[in-house]
């Protein structure tokens, strides 16, 4: 059945905002203070995850060191990421979206003070009618802050798109039959994406926003 689309929401890092390369440097930066293996494949494909699950993944072997790991993580983020910025192209898509009718929110899983932090470095609190960071809820795959949104917004999820880089913002979606795109500019690859049924997988943030616009200007979902 064909419904309206109301409601899109994005994941941020490596979909809104360029920033897995520092991610990723900042992951191999900690784990190199504590003599920690760490590979950079192993870092990128970790990202979208919440960090308590970030440190389970990755350093399994050092329960006892992971509060001082993701403190250094962070640290050393935010002392080098001041570059970090939206794809080009991000934020006329959001404001477009916005004035043809669409909600917009975020899902990350990004803590509630790393989001607050980049909502205010981009200066778009405005746009979104509600967010969620992984530090207040559960972590991604699980789609618990999918539903605190839908909830939120008075949407029901085949009245919704999330759209994310990684499997877990697609599985998250899929497990509450919520309609997904993917884009393949971020973390995980198409093959990874398109095991999840997503309704397409954008190569970038221009063709991402003619899927989003299609989806409007038809008024339905598949």
């Amino acid at each position: 059945m064909n419904k309206p689309v109301e409601l899109i929401i994005f994941d941020w890092d490596g979909t809104l905002f360029d920033s897995v390369g520092q991610i990723v440097a900042s992951l191999l930066f900690a784990a190199q203070q504590f003599a920690q293996p760490l590979a950079a494949d192993a870092a990128k494909s970790i990202i979208g995850l919440g960090l308590p699950e970030v440190a389970q993944r990755l350093f399994p072997q050092v329960p006892e060191l992971h509060t001082e790991i993701l403190q250094c993580y962070a640290e050393h983020y935010v002392a080098n990421s001041k570059g970090d910025v939206w794809f080009d192209g991000v934020a006329d898509m959001l404001n477009g979206l916005r004035e043809a009718g669409l909600q917009l929110a975020v899902a990350t899983g990004k803590s509630r003070k790393g989001l607050d932090r980049v909502l205010a470095q981009t200066q778009s609190q405005a746009l979104f009618v509600a967010t969620r960071a992984a530090s207040e809820t559960k972590s991604k795959p699980d789609p618990l802050m999918l539903e605190e949104i839908l909830a939120e917004t008075g949407v029901s999820a085949e009245r919704a798109i999330m759209v994310g880089d990684t499997s877990y913002d697609l599985e998250m979606a899929r497990t509450i039959a919520m309609p997904r795109i993917g884009v393949s500019y971020g973390v995980h690859t198409p093959e990874t994406l398109r095991q999840y049924q997503p309704l397409a997988i954008a190569d970038d943030v221009p063709s991402l926003q003619q899927h989003l616009l299609q989806y409007v200007d038809l008024k339905q979902v598949i």
